[in-house]
């Protein structure tokens, strides 16, 4: 009986995990504008940023539960830390660096993990927003290494795989900022898709009931926290890759807020909602911002007010068709 339920499990999780056509299609769509949309790459990098951005919040919001306002702390982190290796030449390769960056980042949120699971949501949300002031003071007041309120400045970033330099068209960044998020997305959706991942959806289900039947609740929040924190470092680190500065406003409460607002839009739970909330949500502020640029924010403010009104579980009816026709499609595909 227990094997057959293993069994059952193993080919309900291996049928998950099989990519539909919608999701090639996807990402077709986001190397074709390498070739196809030249001008349009410095916003491209910044969708793939915020895209990544709000994957790492995904990860703990809609698969753990774990709600935090204070999410920047470890972009910011990210940030600060490949900003200092590239300017103090102590790593000057942009991938390794990266990673550095971005398991100082996972150091990070291992280390704030243990504060942030205790309480309930309203106390965690206090604790990751205290943690993102914290830092943001602690580099405001240590300004002869992180610049202080005039950010850290003087950067070089060495070109990538010691070949490619970054220009100021952003085609270099659009293509290493998509291969980043890229990776980094298959890695994510192999891990919601396994066995950890179904224990994740499990307590924040119910929690006490999973810890019953023998889930580590305490380590795997942990775990996935920590991974979230190194996503969330790693998109830091390449906004500061990209544009060669790093400043405060990494770690501002705005940046936690409009991540927040990413993850409305485009929803929580299936990974793709960060992405395309973030595809809409740079889209509609850089043409809002050209029409109205004294109230670009009242419009995605309405575009809330708007999906709160219709409600996510209406939007969801009206595009599950089109969702249950692509897993047919991708099922029949694949053998």
């Amino acid at each position: 009986m227990a094997s057959s339920l293993s069994t059952e499990v193993a080919a309900r999780l291996a049928r998950a995990s099989r990519w539909t056509p919608l999701e090639w299609a996807f990402w077709l769509v986001a190397a074709a504008a390498i070739y196809f949309l030249p001008s349009r790459h410095l916003i491209l990098t910044e969708i793939a940023i915020l895209g990544l951005f709000a994957l790492s919040l995904d990860l703990i919001v809609g698969y753990a539960g774990i709600i935090s306002l204070g999410h920047a702390a470890f972009f910011g982190f990210g940030g600060y830390a490949a900003g200092l290796l590239a300017k103090h030449a102590i790593v000057t390769e942009p991938v390794l660096a990266l990673l550095s960056a971005g398991l100082a980042a996972a150091a990070l949120g291992f280390a704030t993990s243990f504060l942030v699971l205790r309480g309930s949501d309203l106390t965690r949300i206090m604790v990751t927003l205290g943690v993102a002031l914290v830092l943001r003071e602690i580099a405001n007041r240590y300004s002869g290494l992180t610049g202080g309120a005039d950010g850290l400045q003087g950067i070089t970033i060495a070109p990538l795989l010691g070949t490619f330099r970054f220009d100021l068209y952003g085609h270099t960044a659009y293509v290493y900022s998509l291969v980043v998020l890229f990776v980094l997305f298959v890695i994510a959706r192999r891990i919601v898709h396994s066995s950890f991942g179904l224990s994740l959806r499990a307590i924040k289900g119910n929690a006490l009931r999973a810890s019953a039947v023998g889930i580590p609740v305490n380590r795997r929040l942990v775990a996935i926290y920590t991974v979230a924190a190194f996503y969330a470092g790693v998109a830091g680190a390449l906004l500061t890759q990209t544009t060669a500065f790093a400043s405060l406003d990494v770690f501002s409460f705005d940046r936690s807020a409009d991540l927040l607002l990413v993850l409305i839009i485009g929803g929580t739970g299936y990974l793709y909602g960060g992405l395309i909330g973030a595809v809409v949500f740079k889209l509609m502020q850089d043409w809002l911002a050209n029409i109205t640029p004294q109230y670009w924010q009242f419009w995605l403010g309405l575009l809330l007010v708007v999906i709160v009104l219709i409600g996510r579980e209406r939007i969801g009816r009206w595009v599950s068709p089109v969702r249950l026709w692509s897993e047919r499609l991708g099922a029949r595909v694949t053998p």
